[in-house]
């Protein structure tokens, strides 16, 4: 197991057999479901885990207890695939008080039929909870990314448990060292329209002497906190991370597909440090979005359909705007064999966003493209780069 320390045991799982995270998110390497026992005068377990896993977290925390009884059942965020178990460690740990803010005790009321009666420990912004030698003091963190959301720094050990913030998409078991590329579709994904709301949590944070930072998903991070935490301050202000273009097109028949292919030969002909071509008909539309957050440009291309816009590139450019897609330099291609529509289409749900700057040069292709507009693509290229 991947312990914090010798008093603060790690009693999470690994789900492998999950397809979809929040039904919605591919995840090949599974999700950790990550839980924390602090050993201590008293005893606290921080979150549960998804009802999926239930008994093999129960015969976890139960192994790490031993003879110990357990004082505390901590609850950082109400998301079912945290706190899914509740209802089974309030039965197995029938003496065990539940720790948690006023949010935090009227969503479990609504998600479970609990009885709290002698049980409720109900804590407020900056409070603490003496363990022994253990001190958890509380931060409320709203909206990264629910509403009752918080944090817990212990002081003698300074680890931050940090709720979703830092985690990945993954199981800890599948973990190979690189967490920024899954971190990264995670954030952007999972808490990527709060950047308001993390950047508050991470100016709190940067008060606090932090050694190790102990996540609801994927690994313990105890090296290096500069580095991941630099990441996040890009990724929740709406920065730059790595300089280069995303060429995210749509296309019916190929067609559109050849001159988002063109143009991206052509930006690499022009200096582009890094190209990135994604189909949004079959790629992983969260890693696309990932990938226009990363780099600082895009150029988009999509044919029109049915008199508006192919399905495909509606729904990235949707999926863009409700993660607060913003202050990026965009190229617009259309294509339509008449009345082409998607071009203007595109250039409205851009301006719906904030901070984008919208090339001036549009190209235009009626059905497939053709030599004589080589030089529309490589005007807009430049413009794109510029």
């Amino acid at each position: 197991m991947m312990n914090v320390s010798d008093k603060i045991k790690y009693v999470g799982v690994d789900d492998l057999d999950i397809d979809l995270f929040e039904s919605q998110y591919v995840v090949p390497e599974g999700m950790s479901y990550n839980s924390y026992v602090i050993l201590d005068e008293k005893t606290a377990v921080m979150d549960t885990v998804d009802a999926r896993k239930t008994d093999e977290w129960i015969n976890n925390v139960k192994a790490t207890l031993g003879n110990k009884s357990l004082d505390y059942i901590v609850c950082l965020h109400m998301e079912p695939d945290h706190a899914g178990s509740m209802m089974k460690a309030m039965e197995t740990f029938p003496t065990a008080k539940v720790v948690g803010n006023a949010k935090t005790f009227t969503y479990m009321a609504q998600f479970f039929d609990v009885n709290l009666d002698g049980r409720k420990v109900e804590v407020k912004d900056g409070e603490s909870l003496s363990l022994g030698e253990h001190n958890l003091t509380f931060v409320c963190a709203p909206m990264v990314h629910w509403p009752e959301v918080m944090v817990a720094y212990e002081s003698s050990e300074k680890v931050l448990f940090a709720a979703d913030a830092f985690g990945k998409f993954g199981a800890i078991s599948k973990y190979d060292g690189d967490w920024a590329c899954e971190a990264r579709r995670y954030y952007f994904n999972i808490c990527g329209k709060y950047g308001v709301q993390v950047q508050s949590l991470l100016k709190k944070a940067a008060a606090l002497d932090i050694k190790t930072i102990a996540p609801l998903h994927g690994p313990v991070l105890k090296e290096n906190l500069g580095y991941y935490i630099d990441l996040y301050n890009t990724w929740s202000s709406y920065g730059v991370e790595s300089e280069g273009v995303l060429v995210a097109f749509a296309s019916i028949h190929g067609n559109t597909r050849k001159a988002a292919e063109k143009i991206a030969s052509i930006l690499e002909k022009q200096g582009a440090k890094k190209v990135v071509v994604s189909d949004l008909s079959r790629d992983d539309e969260a890693e696309v979005i990932e990938d226009a957050f990363r780099y600082g440009k895009m150029i988009i291309a999509a044919p029109t359909y049915d008199g508006g816009l192919f399905p495909p590139m509606e729904s990235f450019l949707s999926h863009l705007k409700s993660k607060n897609y913003q202050k990026r330099t965009v190229g617009i291609i259309e294509n339509g064999t008449w009345a082409p529509m998607s071009g203007k289409l595109m250039k409205a749900a851009l301006e719906s966003m904030k901070e984008i700057k919208i090339c001036d040069t549009v190209v235009t292709i009626k059905s497939a493209l053709k030599a004589e507009q080589e030089d529309s693509l490589v005007a807009l290229a430049k413009e794109v780069l510029a």
